[in-house]
C-alpha cells in the first residue's frame, strides 16, 4: 500500500499544473485538466474579449479621512479639503465632487487656490509645493517644486497676483512665480527681519500676508512671538513687534490700520500701525478673573479670523481658548459679534476653519455671511446672517462613518420604483432646525449624464443601524435609515449572557442579503442573530417572532470509541429532513447534553417580547438567535441566503448548516456540515477521546465593533485562554521547513478505510487555507511543521510513529491540553504586508475576520511569529510533493465551516430530469453539496403543509474555500434567482385585488427548447473556478485562478450585455474571466491588501463596477468596463466655470490720496529675474507634471469638452473684440470732441494781440 501510494505522489507532482483554458476539460482540485466531452448542445457565444475591460477609478464618497487643511474660492465658490494621506478632495454643488491624490502620500499641510484661476496650490509635509490645474475634470498637476534645504511651514498668495510668498522653518521667506513654478532671487532672511541685538532666533514662520492698506508690505509672524513689517520695495523692515506669548495666527482689519493676533495663552491681542509698541487691547475670552485676582489659564487659541460689517458691528471669530480648568468640554468655535459672544460646541475636534465673505478683496468691507468649520470627522457650515446662528444642511454624504461601517453591499439592477420609496420613506425622519438658505458652496457644473440607471449602496454600521444610498450616476444620496437594535431590548451593564459576549458593540452588523424586487431585507449581527424585514408603506403594531436555532456543533466534543463512532451533533433527520417545529421549539440538544446543560442555553441579546409600534419602512418580522451552549457562545454566522419565492432562510457557520421557514416560523434543517454528507462524505473524521475539564471561554468569545477602524487604539484585538493547562512543553523536531503539508493518498474505495481520502482531497491543503479550521495539539507530523504558526522546527526525529493508530494516540494523550481556543475578532484590525520578504501569521486570522468565525491555534504565542508568505503559499500548493509514506494530510482535523449558499433552481442528482428548488452549500474545504427541497406551490399549502428537505444530493469539490456560486442557461445568459413580486402585508384590504402570492421563476430549461435540458453551474473558490454541466455533473471548465495568493472577493457580473466572473484577490488583482470558458480576459495589479477594511467590504456589482472602503470614513467606487471608462468623462463634473471676477470698490479721491495706492505696485519689477537674479539651484527642484499643457490636451477627452472649451474661448475672443471696439469708438469720440475745441480755440484767439492774452 504504501508503494502504491509513493506511486501516486509521484505521478501528481509530475503531472502538469495549470489546464487548457477556453477548451472543454475536467482538472482535479489540484488543477490538472483532463479532457471531458463536451455535450453537443452547449455551443455559448461569448461576446466579452479583453478591450471591454479597463480599470479605474471614477468617485470617492464620504469624508475625507484625517483632514488637515481647508481652502475655499469665493469667486467660483468651491473648497478642497486636503489630508494626512496626501488627498484632496474638491466640493461644488452637489454632483460635483472630485478626487485627487499625490503619488507621494505625504500630508497636506496649506491649500491655496488662485481665485478665479482654475488652479490649486498644495503645500505638502515633504517640502513640496504643487499646482494643479482644475480646468478640467480630472485635475492633473502642471508644476512641482521640491524646497531641499529648507522645511515649509506658511504660504500665501495675494489675490490676483502670480507670485507666491512661502515661508519655512527657519525663518526665511520665498518667493515663487506661480506661472512657471521657478524660486525668485528675492528672499527675505529672518536675520534682516529682527533687529541685530535679538540674541534668539524668532521661529518658524506662522504667517504671512500683505497689508490690505499696501500691497508692497508684507506682515511675516514668527513662532515665538515676534510680528515684522517688511517693506518688500525699499528691502527694509518697517516695523518689529516683540510679545511674550507665541503666536498662532493673525487678521487684519480691511482698513490695513490693525490686525488682530491669538496666542497660546488664549489670548486676543488687537495692534493699531501708528503705535506697535504695544497692543492697543487684550482679552481672554474664556479666561475669567479667579480670586486671587489672576485669570484662568486658557487654552490656545488657534485660529483668529477679523471681518468687517456694513450694517453690523465686526465679527470676531475663533477656535480654542478654552480654559483649562473646564475638563471634558467639547471643541469650540466662538462667534464674537459686538457684544454677544455666542460658543458653538462641536462634536470633533475643529481643525481649521473659513470665513466665507462677499468681495474677494482684502481692502472691501468683508460682509462675512458663512463659516466653514472642517472638523477632525465632520464638515459643517454655520450661517452667520441669522442671529442664532443655524447650519446649513450639508448636501453631501459625510456621515457615511457616523458608526464605523462594518459591511457594504452593492447593487446596480434595482427595480426603478424601489429608490422614490425609500427616499419618501426616510424624508419623513430627516432632521429639522437647519438654515433656510442654500449652501454657500455652489461652485462647478454636473448634469445627470446618459448613461445612468438605479443604484443602490447598503453599509452596515458597528451600532446596528443600516443605510441605504442611492448611488445613481456615480453620486450619493442617503435614502433610508434603519436601526436593528430597536428590536431588542436594551442590554444592561453586568448582566447576562450579553454582557459577557460582547463590549462596545452587540449590535454591529456583519452582512446582509436584500432582494429589491421583493423588497425583503435580512441582517446578520455580530452576536450571532439573524433579523428579516418586510416592507411596508404602513404603520403597523407587531410582535416580533424569535426563533432560537442551536447550531453549536463541537467536533472535540465527548466523542470516543466506547460510544458511538460517528455520534451527530444533532438529532438524525427523519427521512432525511426535519420536521418543521414551532417557532419556541429547539432541535434535538447534542449528545451527552443533560437537564442541567439546558439552564444556560440563552440568546445573546433579548427580543422585545411585547407588540411594538413600527413606523413605515422596514419593519422586523423574524429574529432567529444562536443562544449560549454549555457555557460556549454561539459562533458568529458565516453565510446567509434568502429567497422570497422559496419562503426560506439558509444560514451556517463553523458548526453546520441550518435553513429556516421565515413564511412559516419553522426550523427546517439543523445539522452539523459533518452529518450534511450523510454516506458521501470526502473526509473521514477521525474519533477523539473524552475532553477533561472544559471551562468557559467567555470572556473573549466576540469582541465588539466600534475600534474596527480606529488608529489610536490596540490594533489587534485578540486574547487566548486555553481550556485547559499546558503540562509539558511544545518541542520542536526538525530543521526544515515542511515542503507539503499536506500528503495525498487515493483509496481504493471511498467509505472503507476511515484515515484515506478520495483525489479532491487535494484542496485540503495546509489548514490555514480554510477560514475555519483545528490545528491540533501534535503540530508536527512527520517531522514537519504543519501549524501555519509555528516557528521553523529544530532537528529532531518524528514524535509519533505513523501506524494505523498513530494519529488517535498522537492527539490525545494523558494530561495533554485537548485545543486552544482563540477569540472570535471578526472585529480586529490587522495591517498585512504584501512584499514577499516581509513575513506575518496574519492570513488566516484575516480569513477569520473575513468570513466572521472563530479559529483555533494551537500556541498563543505562535500568533506573532514572522512566518514568510513565499513560503507559506509555496506549502499550500504543494498538494502531493511528498515522497513518504504518512498520512498527515489526514492527521490534522480541519473543522469545516459553511462559507456560501445561495438558493435556486437546480438539479440535485444526477438523475434527475426536471429543475426543482435546490440549495448549493459551499464550504470552507471546497466542497460542494446540492440539497433538494419539495415546496408546495399552492399558497395555501404553503403556509399549511411543510417543506421536506431531502438527502444530501450531489458532491462536487473545487481546491479552495468555496466563495461564490452563479448560474447559466446552455445559451450563455444569466439565470436570476426565483422571486415573489412584493406585496404590502400591512395594506387595507381591496375586494377587488385581493393580495395573492405572485411569483417569478427563471427555470433552467425555460428557454431552452432547441438547447436541451440542463444548466450551467459556475463556482468560485479562493483558488480556483469551474463550470459544471448539470444534471450530468460533469466539469466542463477549470482555471486555477491564483497560485501565490487567494481569492476575497468574486462575484458573475454582467457587463456589456454578457456575463463574466470578476474576481479580487488578497495581492491586489482585479481579474475578470469570461464564462464558461474562463478565459482571463483582464488582469490589474489594483490595491494591495493593506488591512481588513478592503477585504470585508469590497463588492462588485452588475455594469462592471465595484466598491471597498478606501478608509474608514471613505467609499472608493470603480470600474472595470471599458464602456463606463469612455464615458466617465462625461459623468463627472465641472470644477471651473468661465466667471467675471467681481470688480474692486471705488476707493474714492481721498482714500486714494491719503491713503496710498495699492494698485501702483508692480512685484515683476521686484521679483523677476532682471531685478533679483535667479534663486540658488540647491535651494529648490523644479519638477515639470504630468499635467501640462500636452498632459491637458491628452486629458480632455470627449467631443463635448472640446466643443464647450472652443465655445468659451469664441466667447472671450468676442469679449475682448467688443471692448476693443467699444474703446476705439471713445477714443474717436474723444478725438473728435479735441479737434473741436482746438478750432474754437484758435478762432478766438486768431485776431487778439499779444498783449491781450
Amino acid at each position: 500500500m504504501k508503494k502504491f501510494r509513493k506511486v501516486l505522489d509521484g505521478l501528481t507532482t509530475s503531472s502538469p499544473s495549470g489546464g487548457t483554458i477556453g477548451s472543454p476539460s475536467c482538472g482535479s482540485a489540484a488543477g490538472t485538466p483532463t479532457t471531458a466531452p463536451t455535450p453537443k448542445e452547449i455551443d455559448v457565444q461569448e461576446t466579452l474579449v479583453s478591450e471591454n475591460f479597463q480599470l479605474c477609478k471614477t468617485v470617492r464618497h464620504g469624508f475625507p479621512y484625517q483632514p488637515t487643511a481647508l481652502a475655499f474660492d469665493p469667486v467660483q465658490k468651491i473648497l478642497a479639503i486636503g489630508s494626512r494621506s496626501g488627498g484632496v478632495r474638491i466640493l461644488g454643488r452637489p454632483g460635483v465632487d472630485c478626487f485627487c491624490q499625490h503619488e507621494s502620500g505625504a500630508a497636506i499641510l496649506q491649500l491655496q487656490f488662485l481665485i478665479n484661476e482654475g488652479a490649486l496650490v498644495t503645500a505638502c509635509a515633504d517640502d513640496t509645493l504643487h499646482l494643479w490645474n482644475l480646468r478640467q475634470r480630472r485635475p492633473a498637476i502642471l508644476h512641482s517644486l521640491k524646497f531641499n534645504r529648507e522645511r515649509i511651514t506658511f504660504c500665501h498668495l495675494p489675490f490676483q497676483s502670480k507670485w507666491l510668498y512661502v515661508g519655512t522653518e527657519r525663518g526665511n521667506t520665498h518667493i515663487v512665480n506661480i506661472e512657471s513654478f521657478i524660486l525668485s532671487g528675492y528672499v527675505i532672511m529672518w536675520n534682516k527681519a529682527i533687529e541685530l541685538s535679538t540674541k534668539t532666533h524668532p521661529g518658524p514662520v506662522v504667517h504671512l500676508s500683505d497689508s490690505p492698506k499696501d500691497e508692497g508690505k508684507l506682515l511675516v509672524g514668527f513662532e515665538s512671538g515676534t510680528i515684522v513689517q517688511w517693506d518688500l520695495r525699499a528691502k527694509k523692515v518697517d516695523f518689529r513687534i516683540y510679545y511674550d506669548e507665541a503666536i498662532h495666527s493673525v487678521s487684519w482689519h480691511h482698513e490695513g490700520k490693525q490686525f488682530m493676533c491669538s496666542h497660546s495663552d488664549g489670548s486676543l491681542t488687537l495692534w493699531n500701525l501708528r503705535n506697535t509698541s504695544k497692543p492697543i487691547q487684550v482679552t481672554f475670552p474664556h479666561g475669567k478673573i479667579q480670586k486671587d485676582g489672576r485669570k484662568e489659564s486658557c487654552k490656545p487659541i488657534l485660529k483668529v479670523d477679523y471681518k468687517t460689517s456694513r450694517n453690523s458691528e465686526p465679527f470676531v471669530i475663533f477656535s480654542g481658548g478654552l480654559s483649562y480648568d473646564k475638563a471634558g468640554r467639547r471643541p469650540t468655535l466662538t462667534i464674537m459679534h459686538g457684544k454677544a459672544i455666542t460658543v458653538l460646541e462641536m462634536d470633533y475636534p475643529i481643525v481649521e476653519f473659513m470665513t466665507l465673505c462677499e468681495t474677494p478683496y482684502n481692502n472691501e468691507v468683508q460682509d462675512p455671511y458663512a463659516v466653514v468649520v472642517l472638523l477632525e470627522k465632520d464638515l459643517i457650515v454655520v450661517d452667520l446672517t441669522q442671529s442664532n446662528f443655524p447650519v446649513f444642511e450639508n448636501p453631501y454624504p459625510m456621515d457615511i462613518h457616523e458608526s464605523p461601517v462594518t459591511c457594504t453591499a452593492y447593487f446596480a439592477d434595482c427595480p426603478p420604483d424601489i429608490i422614490p420609496v425609500l427616499y419618501s420613506i426616510g424624508a419623513k425622519h430627516k432632521k429639522t432646525g437647519y438654515s433656510q438658505k442654500e449652501w454657500p458652496v455652489s461652485g462647478g457644473m454636473w448634469t445627470l449624464g446618459s448613461h445612468t440607471y438605479p443604484e443602490v449602496i447598503i453599509t452596515g454600521h458597528a451600532d446596528g443601524s443600516i443605510k441605504f444610498w442611492d448611488a445613481s450616476a456615480i453620486t450619493l444620496q442617503m435614502l433610508y435609515k434603519l436601526k436593528t437594535s430597536k428590536v431588542f431590548e436594551k442590554p444592561k451593564q453586568n448582566e447576562g449572557r450579553a454582557a459577557e459576549l460582547v463590549d462596545d458593540d452587540p449590535f454591529a452588523v456583519q452582512m446582509v442579503s436584500w432582494c429589491p424586487q421583493s423588497r425583503i431585507f435580512c441582517v446578520v449581527g455580530i452576536s450571532a442573530h439573524i433579523i428579516l424585514y418586510r416592507f411596508s408603506k404602513y404603520d403597523a403594531n407587531t410582535q416580533i417572532v424569535s426563533l432560537e436555532v442551536r447550531l453549536q456543533c463541537d467536533p472535540e466534543d465527548v466523542i470516543s470509541p466506547s460510544e458511538n463512532e460517528n455520534n451527530p451533533c444533532f438529532s438524525e433527520p427523519h427521512s432525511g429532513s426535519h420536521s418543521p417545529q414551532p417557532h419556541h421549539q429547539h432541535p434535538a440538544s447534542p449528545g451527552g447534553g443533560t437537564p442541567e446543560s439546558f439552564k444556560d442555553y440563552t440568546p445573546c441579546l433579548k427580543v422585545k417580547d411585547r407588540a411594538v409600534r413600527v413606523p413605515p419602512g422596514y419593519q422586523a418580522e423574524l429574529v432567529i438567535q444562536l443562544p449560549w451552549m454549555d457555557g460556549e457562545p454561539p459562533q458568529q454566522i458565516s453565510s446567509l441566503d434568502i429567497n422570497s419565492a422559496y419562503g426560506l432562510l439558509a444560514f451556517g457557520n463553523c458548526n453546520g448548516l441550518a435553513v429556516v421557514d421565515y413564511l412559516q416560523k419553522t426550523i427546517l434543517l439543523c445539522m452539523s456540515t459533518l452529518d450534511l454528507y450523510g454516506a458521501a462524505d470526502p473526509y473521514q473524521r477521525l474519533t477523539r477521546s473524552p475532553r477533561r475539564n472544559r471551562q468557559s471561554t467567555s470572556e473573549f468569545c466576540m469582541r465588539g465593533l466600534s475600534n474596527f477602524y480606529s488608529d489610536s487604539k490596540k490594533r489587534i484585538r485578540t486574547s487566548y485562554q486555553s481550556l485547559t493547562e499546558l503540562s509539558d512543553n511544545q518541542q520542536s523536531v526538525d530543521t526544515e521547513r515542511s515542503k507539503s503539508p499536506t500528503s495525498v493518498h487515493y483509496p481504493t474505495s471511498l467509505h472503507n478505510d476511515p484515515r484515506v481520502l478520495p483525489e479532491p482531497v487535494a484542496s485540503l491543503r495546509a489548514s490555514h487555507c480554510s477560514p475555519v479550521f483545528y490545528l491540533l495539539d501534535n503540530d508536527h507530523v512527520n517531522g514537519h511543521c504543519t501549524s501555519p504558526t509555528s516557528q521553523p522546527c529544530s532537528a529532531g526525529k518524528p514524535r509519533v510513529p505513523m501506524g494505523p493508530e498513530g494519529p488517535r494516540l498522537a492527539r490525545r494523550g494523558p494530561g495533554r491540553p485537548p485545543f486552544r481556543k482563540a477569540q472570535s475578532a471578526a472585529c480586529m484590525e490587522i495591517s498585512l504586508p504584501v512584499s514577499h520578504t516581509e513575513g506575518f501569521a496574519s492570513r488566516r486570522a484575516m480569513l477569520q475576520q473575513l468570513h466572521g468565525v472563530t479559529m483555533y491555534s494551537h500556541d498563543e504565542h505562535h500568533t506573532t511569529t514572522s512566518y514568510c508568505w513565499s513560503d507559506r503559499e509555496s506549502r499550500e500548493n504543494s498538494f502531493s510533493r511528498s515522497r513518504s509514506s504518512s498520512v498527515s494530510s489526514i492527521d490534522r482535523d480541519t473543522k469545516e465551516a459553511i462559507t456560501t449558499l445561495q438558493f435556486g433552481e437546480s438539479f440535485g442528482r444526477k438523475s434527475d430530469t426536471l429543475p426543482t428548488p435546490c440549495l448549493w452549500v459551499g464550504t470552507s474545504l471546497g466542497v460542494i453539496l446540492l440539497i433538494p427541497m419539495s415546496i408546495p406551490t399552492d399558497l395555501e399549502e404553503r403556509m399549511e403543509e411543510p417543506v421536506t428537505i431531502g438527502p444530501c444530493g450531489a458532491v462536487l469539490m473545487l481546491k479552495g474555500s468555496v466563495l461564490r456560486f452563479g448560474f447559466l442557461d446552455c445559451m450563455g445568459a444569466l439565470i436570476p434567482n426565483p422571486y415573489e413580486v412584493w406585496r404590502d402585508l400591512n395594506a387595507p384590504e381591496d375586494p377587488d385585488r385581493p393580495r395573492k402570492r405572485k411569483l417569478v421563476h427563471y427555470s433552467p430549461s425555460s428557454s431552452q427548447d432547441t438547447c436541451g435540458e440542463g444548466h450551467l453551474a459556475i463556482v468560485c473558490s479562493e483558488r480556483q473556478a469551474k463550470v459544471f454541466l448539470m444534471p450530468s455533473q460533469s466539469c466542463l471548465f477549470v482555471h486555477n485562478i491564483t497560485e501565490s495568493s487567494f481569492v476575497l472577493r468574486a462575484d458573475v457580473v454582467s457587463v456589456c450585455n454578457s456575463v463574466c466572473l470578476a474576481c479580487f484577490c488578497a495581492n491586489g488583482h482585479v481579474m475578470t474571466l469570461s464564462l464558461p470558458s474562463l478565459r482571463p480576459l483582464m488582469d490589474v495589479n489594483y490595491l494591495p491588501l493593506t488591512d481588513m477594511r478592503i477585504a470585508r467590504t469590497f463588492c462588485f456589482t452588475n455594469g462592471g463596477q465595484a466598491l471597498y472602503l478606501s478608509s474608514p470614513t471613505e467609499i472608493q467606487r470603480i470600474t472595470y468596463s471599458q464602456e463606463m471608462y469612455d464615458n466617465l468623462q462625461e459623468m463627472l463634473g465641472e470644477l471651473f466655470t468661465p466667471t467675471e471676477t467681481p470688480e474692486a470698490q471705488n476707493r474714492g479721491f481721498l482714500k486714494g490720496f491719503f491713503g496710498g495706492n495699492a494698485h501702483t505696485f508692480d512685484r515683476e519689477e521686484l521679483f523677476g529675474e532682471a531685478a533679483a537674479g535667479k534663486a540658488s539651484r540647491s535651494l529648490a527642484q523644479h519638477i515639470p507634471g504630468q499635467g501640462g499643457v500636452e498632459g491637458m490636451k491628452v486629458a480632455a477627452s470627449g467631443a463635448v469638452g472640446e466643443i464647450a472649451r472652443a465655445r468659451i474661448a469664441l466667447d472671450e475672443r468676442g469679449q475682448r473684440l467688443g471692448e476693443l471696439e467699444e474703446r476705439t469708438a471713445l477714443m474717436m469720440t474723444s478725438a473728435e470732441s479735441f479737434s473741436k475745441h482746438a478750432h474754437e480755440l484758435m478762432l478766438k484767439c486768431k485776431d487778439k494781440k499779444w498783449y491781450q492774452f
